[in-house]
């Protein structure tokens, strides 16, 4: 009886490699559409910096899960993360996504006019804080940030306007690139991810947690 009382959880179990294969394995794939889309995106040029299938599925079972039905993202790249998210939306549910590459928009409008979601995604071209001051207060379910990390904290403020209270906000890359503990990291913005993971912890109005899915993911309510 002792042994199995010192398995409980009353701390969490360390996550290793394994652990996330034996999760991909058991959850929905991306599927042949998702999957070609990564393909003709590396033919295009464009980086290969997707969120992982897991993350996918879970983020559109967050979204199912708080009735979503508008969803504002910041970071379109090829298409993908929208895509996903509208899948969890219901028919007359809309993606409003924000990306500043005019070629990458373009590549996202042909895949989105080809996907199964071709109503439910807008594909909006512009910088994140220009582009987020037009959506009205209160006119979105839930934002999702996916852009240059040391523009988080503006996008952050503008979705927590937007996302009406009680809405789901998510932000991507927590674990900056799989370099958010190293003494000397490579990529020149984890010092933006580390001050914007301070800033969501002792953020009062949002109540959040990051999940440790793909490169860490914040959930978080909003209000």
């Amino acid at each position: 009886m002792l042994a199995s009382m010192r398995r409980m959880s009353s701390s969490s179990s360390q996550v290793t490699a394994e652990h996330f294969a034996y999760v991909a394995a058991r959850t929905a794939g991306e599927g042949d559409f998702l999957a070609g889309l990564k393909q003709r995106a590396a033919a295009a040029g464009l980086p290969a910096i997707w969120i992982s299938p897991e993350q996918a599925s879970l983020m559109r079972i967050l979204l199912r899960l708080c009735g979503a039905r508008r969803v504002v993202e910041v970071g379109t790249l090829g298409g993908y993360s929208a895509i996903a998210m509208a899948r969890g939306l219901p028919a007359d549910g809309r993606v409003d996504t924000i990306e500043i590459d005019a070629d990458r928009a373009a590549f996202a409008r042909t895949e989105v006019a080809a996907s199964d979601v071709a109503g439910r995604v807008e594909v909006h071209v512009g910088a994140g804080a220009d582009v987020l001051p037009g959506f009205a207060d209160g006119s979105a379910d839930a934002a999702f940030l996916d852009a240059d990390k040391s523009g988080y904290p503006v996008y952050l403020a503008e979705c927590r306007r937007i996302v009406r209270p009680g809405g789901l906000i998510m932000v991507d890359n927590a674990f900056a690139f799989g370099q958010l503990l190293d003494e000397t990291p490579s990529d020149p913005e984890v010092s933006a991810v580390r001050a914007f993971n301070d800033l969501m912890a002792a953020d009062e109005g949002t109540d959040g947690i990051i999940v440790p899915i793909g490169d860490g993911l914040w959930v978080a309510v909003n209000g």
